[in-house]
């Protein structure tokens, strides 16, 4: 059988083969290029958990079947510092409404603009804190994601980093903590 006669045989015409034919291209670029890092980091600091808010068990709470009480959560990261591998993953394991905010090594908390406001509903919510001076990262909006999920990113370049709680009050009331990368 041809090569033509099997591509069609099984669909994907001339279109795609031409369309495979360039993301391979273009994703063998990429890896060349620092597109995706496939280097291996192992031992114990290849990744480190971080807490990002958690439920409290005093007094009871019972969330089944799907009851998520902004005030039974508390507005803290566990641990304070973390500390991982240049290359390592973070898993920010996030309970409730929490948006993750990671600063470049040298960001002060201090120094994070809170009047940069994005998201505000009057009334009904206050809104993120929008500064993009050193943001590494900004994770997905909470008002559009379940109250428990997990974010995953890697640092690559060693210093500390600010991690932040975007969620206007929870920045107010000082949820932040840090990623040290050796």
């Amino acid at each position: 059988m041809k090569r033509r006669e099997f591509v069609e045989k099984i669909g994907i015409g001339t279109a795609g083969v031409v369309a495979a034919t360039a993301f391979g291209a273009n994703a063998a670029a990429g890896e060349q290029n620092g597109g995706h890092d496939h280097s291996t980091v192992d031992g114990p600091l290849a990744s480190a958990t971080v807490a990002f808010g958690q439920w409290r068990t005093e007094p009871p709470l019972d969330r089944f079947p799907d009851l998520s009480p902004r005030t039974a959560n508390q507005h803290k990261l566990a641990p304070f510092t973390a500390t991982i591998k240049a290359g390592g993953a973070v898993s920010f394991l996030i309970s409730g409404t929490h948006l993750v905010l990671v600063y470049a090594p040298g960001t002060t908390f201090e120094s994070i603009d809170g009047s940069h406001i994005v998201g505000a509903i009057p009334g009904v919510f206050p809104g993120f804190i929008d500064d993009p001076n050193n943001r590494v990262y900004r994770g997905l909006n909470p008002l559009q994601q379940p109250q428990d999920r997990v974010e995953t990113i890697t640092l690559a370049e060693t210093g500390t980093y600010l991690v932040v709680c975007g969620v206007l009050p929870h920045f107010v009331d000082r949820m932040f903590a840090y990623v040290k990368v050796v």
